[in-house]
């Protein structure tokens, strides 16, 4: 399966619940010496012109300040040194960690520039250098301390952990699981490291690796809140429910304040039924974050699976105070305005959105559906037009392939090896199948020439539709594209569940391989897909116009990212 984006969004699925929060980043500042620092609390003042105190004496007690959590004192301390000896490479270094942890982010910089000058091949403080300015924002500048510090010291596991952490947060998750791994070659007991290796693995969805990485970070530190909310999240993507339950709810107990946990909990219960405790975990994030739309959405949902419908209302409008570019929140109040027998209240609901977010796919799809309850046939049809907007083609083979079957086959055997695939994600809308995360991360294999061959029936997709500023699909194409290819493998009783891309303009179906009982059983429509059919959670009181297809090998389909698609299920041995 395919889709074309706009920008560098991650489409999102079109479920009513939000997907529990990815993961929590943290970045941890090398403050270590060379040397152990000195932990014993020092109740004398010795100044600089002490002449009984050497400067190593000095540097133990800037490094024992830095130790009790006393930034200022060490930095005063270095102060004084500096003034003795400017140069010093030792107390430019500890200087700079205790200005950075005192806050004084430029002070910091410039003492460990300067410590740097004098001592390039340290890797300790070319290591600082890179920490403070990954926090200033100068990721490249950050990479190249971080990879001379690596150049310097093989052996020094900060490094390789630090520039692993930038790595993953800066959407390099194939680089930060190299570095973080070099770094548990060094530190095997790294529990941060291992940590970041879980969020690197989950970016990438590989779950089960993520699942791992928490798991063994937290048999090293039990007490580790954020590895145990981002375990729940795993979890739960994997489905396991109870699991993401218990895991949010030990990480509460450590860490009462960690809303994200909170949230982790609200969404595992909510799929468990248990909406009213629930809600009270959600009510705990909105606590600690007002502003977390998410979360009030959460509990207007919540309420509404409870009957509470006049409280549900009061709280999507809630939330779209809180966030009035939240889209899934206006669908979801416009299906309780379906709900309450008020067609023309949704429609309103969603022109109110559409007249600020013109092209937005949730609440074109949306709508779409509620103008047949409207009884607007008409209109309805002008953004369902299947005879304008669908696309159906057969491909040939890319240059260096004998034939077709030979493309597919590679295609087909590239997915089943891919390290990201996994059984039925949560966050995605395969159901009995294996789904994949993105085919265009290297290596893409054959998946080289399959970009191509998309991004050319792309554009001839594009030449073929004509502009029409006022048709809200028409007037929102982009200008640039990204392309975000992903594979899934279905077996029996597999189907994808009614969904969307909201992220999307352009969405598509590719199929490398088709079992025989999609040829066969041609009056069941086993196996097909089928476009327009809503997910059945919804109101609407009206069957819309569907469009069934069936599948076959070397078959393209290319269609507007609102149109809702699903497959039918279908029994096979294959």
């Amino acid at each position: 399966m395919k889709k074309v984006r706009k920008g560098k969004h991650r489409a999102t699925k079109p479920k009513r619940r939000i997907k529990p929060k990815p993961q929590i980043k943290s970045r941890v500042h090398s403050t270590h010496l060379n040397g152990e620092p000195v932990g014993k609390s020092v109740q004398s003042s010795l100044g600089a012109n002490n002449p009984l105190q050497t400067q190593t004496d000095r540097l133990t007690l800037a490094a024992a300040a830095l130790g009790r959590g006393d930034p200022h004192s060490a930095f005063d301390i270095c102060r004084e040194m500096l003034t003795l000896s400017p140069f010093d490479t030792g107390a430019l270094n500890l200087a700079g960690v205790a200005a950075f942890q005192a806050g004084l982010a430029a002070e910091a910089l410039e003492l460990l520039q300067k410590a740097v000058s004098q001592s390039p091949q340290n890797a300790e403080v070319q290591t600082n250098l890179g920490n403070v300015l990954a926090h200033l924002g100068k990721e490249s500048a950050a990479t190249l301390a971080y990879e001379k510090a690596m150049q310097a010291d093989p052996d020094y596991a900060e490094a390789f952990f630090n520039f692993g952490i930038l790595m993953e947060g800066s959407g390099q998750p194939e680089k930060a699981i190299v570095a973080l791994n070099k770094a548990l070659e060094k530190e095997p007991h790294h529990v941060l490291a291992l940590h970041g290796l879980g969020n690197a693995f989950k970016t990438l969805s590989r779950l089960e690796e993520a699942k791992a990485a928490f798991q063994a970070a937290l048999k090293i530190d039990p007490s580790l809140s954020m590895a145990r909310t981002n375990l729940a999240a795993v979890l739960y993507e994997i489905g396991d429910f109870k699991g993401a339950t218990e895991e949010s709810q030990r990480a509460i107990k450590i860490n009462p304040d960690l809303y994200e946990a909170q949230y982790n909990l609200g969404t595992a219960l909510q799929e468990l039924g248990r909406h009213d405790e629930a809600i009270t975990a959600y009510e705990q994030v909105l606590i600690r974050q007002p502003k977390h739309a998410a979360a009030a959405m959460n509990i207007a949902y919540g309420l509404q699976q409870m009957g509470r419908l006049d409280a549900a209302s009061t709280a999507f409008e809630k939330a779209i105070a809180i966030d009035p570019s939240f889209a899934k929140a206006y669908v979801n109040l416009a299906d309780l305005r379906l709900q309450q027998g008020d067609p023309l209240a949704a429609l309103a609901v969603c022109d109110g959105f559409l007249k600020d977010n013109p092209g937005k796919p949730d609440l074109l799809a949306f709508k779409a559906m509620v103008l047949g309850d409207a009884g607007e046939k008409k209109t309805a049809a002008d953004l369902i037009d299947y005879d304008r907007f669908l696309k159906v083609q057969s491909i040939k083979p890319p240059a260096g392939y004998s034939d077709l079957a030979t493309f597919n086959a590679a295609l087909g055997a590239h997915v089943a090896s891919h390290p990201t695939l996994n059984y039925a994600p949560q966050s995605h809308a395969t159901r009995a199948g294996q789904h994949s995360g993105e085919l265009l991360a290297e290596p893409k294999g054959p998946f080289a020439d399959m970009e191509k061959l998309i991004l050319n029936a792309v554009d001839k997709y594009k030449k073929n539709v004509e502009r029409e500023p006022s048709h809200p699909f028409l007037g929102a194409q982009p200008e640039k594209m990204r392309l975000s290819i992903w594979g899934v493998i279905m077996r029996d009783a597999g189907h994808q569940i009614p969904h969307i891309h909201p992220a999307a303009w352009l969405s598509g179906v590719y199929y490398a391989d088709v079992p025989a009982i999609v040829g066969e059983e041609v009056g069941k429509q086993a196996g097909w897909l089928v476009l327009g059919r809503p997910p059945d959670h919804f109101h609407n009181s009206r069957d819309a116009e569907i469009k069934a297809i069936r599948p076959e090998p070397g078959l393209m389909v290319l269609f507007p990212s609102y149109f809702y698609h699903q497959t039918i299920p279908f029994h096979t041995d294959e």
